[in-house]
């Protein structure tokens, strides 16, 4: 369990907002001031942080709720 790399199960949504909402990773960087190699960091999944002024931008312009955004793909677990 140790073994895991931390943040790893979260799973960033922000592609299928984006589509669903017929909006550009370029728009919407524009949109919230945040650079598109940061934004584009964030829809890969490999950002390690999140900042609540950040969430707060994307949730505002994207019209969604923080859990539309962000989810949680837990290990999965052995059976006996």
């Amino acid at each position: 369990m140790g073994n895991e790399t931390e943040g790893e199960n979260i799973v960033v949504k922000l592609d299928d907002l984006l589509h669903a909402r017929r909006m550009t990773l370029t728009e919407l960087s524009e949109r919230i001031g945040l650079t598109l190699a940061n934004l584009s960091i964030l829809k890969t999944g490999k950002a390690k942080a999140i900042r609540f002024s950040t969430l707060e931008a994307i949730c505002r312009e994207l019209d969604c709720q923080p859990g539309d955004l962000l989810g949680y793909a837990g290990p999965e677990k052995e059976t006996a």
